[in-house]
C-alpha cells in the first residue's frame, strides 16, 4: 500500500503551485493581438519554462496559436501528439548529427550553421521545410555574415534548405534605451535582403514591446506568456502563477538561539519561527537566506531566518497574533504580495530562472 494512499495529492505535498492556464492564454491573445497582422506563436521549451507543456499547448492552439518553438527534438516529440496537423513546431538548437531522420509532420529544424543547412539540403532535397537562424549580433546561433552570403550565393543550396523563414534574436531588447536593439534591427533587415523570399521572425517577448518594426511576420513570446516582467514597456500581461507552501512546524526560541546551517542567524530576542516544507530542491534557492525574500500571510510579510536548506526554511512569524497559524497552513511565496520578479531581484537574476527552477514536489493545479 503506497505510503500517501487515501491521501489527496494536495494534503500530501510540501506546497501548492497554482497555473493560471486562462491567465496564460489571455497573455497570448493580448500579445497576438499587438502584433497583428504578424502572427504570434508560444515558446513552450523548457516544459513550457517549468509551467508544463504537454497541458498548455491545447489551450494555446484552442486559442488560435499555430505556431510553437521548443528546444529539442524530444520537447517537440512530447507535444507533437497534443496537437492537430496544422500547428508547426519548431526545434531552436538546429540539426544535431544524425537527427534529420526524426524531423517532420509539421516539426521543422532551426538551421544555425552554414554546415546545418548543407546537411539538412543533402538530406531533404529541399522536400521538407526549414528555419534559417543568422546571428545579428548576440554570437550565440545563427549564420554570421560570411555564413549568409554563402548561402546566397548558392540558390540552389538555399532552395534545397526548404527555408520557410529567416529568424534572429535581440539581445537587450529588455533595455529599450540601449542602442543594440536599433543595430539588431538593421543586421537582420541585411541578412533578409541577402536571403530574398524568406518570411521574417526578429522578437520575442521583449522584442514585441519596441514596436512594429520589430514584428516582420511571426513573434516569438515566451516569458511575457507565464506572466514575467520581460520590459519596462510591457503592458497587458497578467500573472500566472500561485506558489503557498505548508508549515511544516512551530516554535518559539529564547533570545541568543541559533537558526539553520552555520548558524548565520541569532536571535537578539524572544522569537517566534515557522519552519516551512520547501527549500532549494524546490527552486527556492540558498540565495534567499537570510531574509532576501519571505512569506506572507495575508498583508504581513514574514522575513526568513538563517540558511535555506534543501527541503525547508524558517521565517520570523513574531509579528502575527499567536495561534494564527497551525502546522500544515498554507504560506505565500508566489501569489500578489510577491511574484517571481520580485524573488528575481532578492536574488539577483531574473523571473525566468525563478519559475524554470520551481520543483515537481508541488500539487499542481491548473487553473
Amino acid at each position: 500500500m503506497s505510503a500517501s494512499e487515501g491521501v489527496s495529492g494536495a494534503a500530501a505535498a510540501g506546497g501548492i503551485l497554482t497555473i493560471g492556464v486562462e491567465a496564460i492564454v489571455a497573455n497570448w491573445r493580448s500579445l497576438a493581438a499587438r502584433v497583428a497582422p504578424a502572427r504570434s506563436a508560444a515558446v513552450v521549451k523548457a516544459d513550457a519554462y517549468g509551467l508544463g507543456a504537454t497541458l498548455l499547448v491545447g489551450p494555446l492552439y484552442e486559442a488560435g496559436c499555430r505556431d510553437f518553438f521548443v528546444v529539442t527534438l524530444s520537447e517537440a516529440g512530447a507535444i507533437r501528439p497534443l496537437l492537430p496537423r496544422d500547428a508547426t513546431i519548431y526545434v531552436l538548437n538546429g540539426l544535431m548529427p544524425g537527427t534529420a531522420a526524426a524531423y517532420g509532420d509539421g516539426v521543422l529544424p532551426v538551421l544555425n550553421s552554414l554546415s546545418q543547412c548543407r546537411a539538412w539540403a543533402e538530406a531533404s532535397r529541399g522536400s521538407r521545410p526549414s528555419v534559417i537562424q543568422v546571428d545579428t549580433g548576440m554570437s550565440r546561433l545563427g549564420l554570421d555574415v560570411a555564413e549568409q552570403q554563402a548561402l546566397a550565393d548558392e540558390p540552389g543550396l538555399l532552395a534545397a534548405t526548404g527555408g520557410r523563414l529567416v529568424m534572429s534574436h535581440l539581445a537587450c531588447a529588455d533595455e529599450p534605451d540601449k542602442p543594440a536593439s536599433g543595430e539588431q534591427l538593421a543586421a537582420f533587415r541585411a541578412a533578409r535582403a541577402r536571403l530574398p523570399g524568406l518570411a521574417g521572425s526578429l522578437s520575442a517577448s521583449s522584442g514585441i514591446f519596441l514596436g512594429p518594426d520589430y514584428h516582420f511576420d511571426l513573434t516569438r513570446p515566451g516569458a511575457a506568456l507565464y506572466g514575467i516582467e520581460t520590459s519596462p514597456l510591457a503592458t497587458g500581461i497578467k500573472p500566472v502563477v500561485d506558489l503557498r507552501v505548508r508549515v511544516a512546524q512551530l516554535r518559539e526560541i529564547e533570545t541568543g538561539t541559533s537558526v539553520g546551517y552555520g548558524y548565520t542567524f541569532r536571535a537578539s530576542r524572544t522569537t517566534r519561527l515557522a519552519t516551512l516544507a520547501t527549500g532549494y530542491a524546490d527552486g527556492w534557492w540558498r540565495r534567499f537566506s537570510g531574509g532576501a525574500a519571505a512569506a506572507f500571510h495575508g498583508d504581513t510579510r514574514l522575513p526568513s531566518v538563517g540558511r535555506v536548506s534543501m527541503d525547508s526554511f524558517s521565517v520570523d512569524i513574531s509579528a502575527l497574533p499567536v495561534g494564527t497559524l497551525a502546522e500544515g497552513d498554507l504560506l505565500e511565496l508566489i501569489g500578489p504580495h510577491q511574484s517571481a520578479d520580485d524573488l528575481a531581484r532578492a536574488a539577483g537574476t531574473i523571473g525566468y530562472e525563478v519559475l524554470t527552477s520551481l520543483g515537481r514536489r508541488y500539487h499542481r493545479v491548473y487553473r
